[in-house]
């Protein structure tokens, strides 16, 4: 009888068995970026220790100390008695002045390093994504496109782009680059996709979301890849475009 697994899809990856690094912190960092990230939702209990060292293939040691870590850190809560356990606390997000203060400090060079970086990923997400998405990953990335073209105010449009791209991951089926989506989203995403404040730079994200759903659907490998990286790089051009306005301003008030 296999391991039972309590998830499928993108938060799959969250819960895959660890490499064989840190195991604490790898087990830190994994639930700390979910949570970030909104794949483990506010007020989520998590499974017990004992199902969370099953799922990971680490000591009940290891995970216990990686939750001590998640509630320093604010992340989850502990609740005793009946009905009690770990529980997801979902971070206050960063606020735009925040996010276009971190943007003013990149530079040109380094926001196309992102991109190139960024779009290498996705692209080779969508390439296999195209090969081997099943019917439930393609209801989840319609369904994600779907919940991008309603989003309405910044955090939700950036929150909505964001899981597009981790589902788009997911359905290459691979663990690896799921984990590298997710790491970049929490490197880099809220910056990368400040730009969707702007309602034409939000509708033409959804247009390239639309793209390459589309593309996954005929399984057209070329076309998901190629639509992947434009999608990045129309963001990151973006950027760059508000990253010199945040300077301009800065130099000439």
């Amino acid at each position: 009888m296999g391991t039972r697994r309590f998830y499928r899809g993108p938060r799959s990856a969250v819960f895959a068995p660890l490499e064989s690094l840190s195991r604490t912190e790898l087990v830190t960092h994994r639930l700390a970026d979910a949570i970030m990230l909104g794949l483990l939702t506010d007020a989520e209990q998590l499974p017990s220790e004992t199902d969370l060292a099953t799922e990971f293939g680490v000591s009940t040691v290891t995970v216990r100390e990686a939750l001590t870590a998640l509630r320093q850190r604010g992340l989850i809560e502990t609740r005793r008695g009946r009905g009690g356990g770990s529980f997801v606390r979902s971070p206050a997000e960063d606020t735009g002045d925040a996010l276009r203060d971190r943007l003013r400090a990149f530079s040109p060079g380094t926001l196309r390093d992102i991109g190139d970086h960024y779009a290498a990923i996705s692209g080779a997400a969508a390439h296999l994504a195209a090969e081997r998405a099943d019917t439930d990953d393609v209801e989840r990335l319609t369904a994600a496109v779907a919940t991008l073209e309603a989003a309405v105010t910044p955090g939700d449009r950036r929150r909505a782009d964001g899981h597009f791209s981790i589902e788009v991951a997911a359905a290459a089926q691979s663990a690896r680059l799921t984990r590298a989506e997710i790491a970049l989203q929490t490197e880099v995403g809220p910056l990368l996709w400040l730009v969707l404040e702007d309602d034409a730079a939000h509708r033409r994200a959804a247009e390239r979301c639309r793209a390459l759903t589309a593309a996954v659907v005929k399984g057209d490998s070329a076309n998901a890849r190629a639509a992947a990286e434009n999608r990045i790089h129309d963001a990151v051009d973006d950027l760059t475009e508000r990253h010199l306005e945040l300077v301009r301003e800065t130099t000439n008030p």
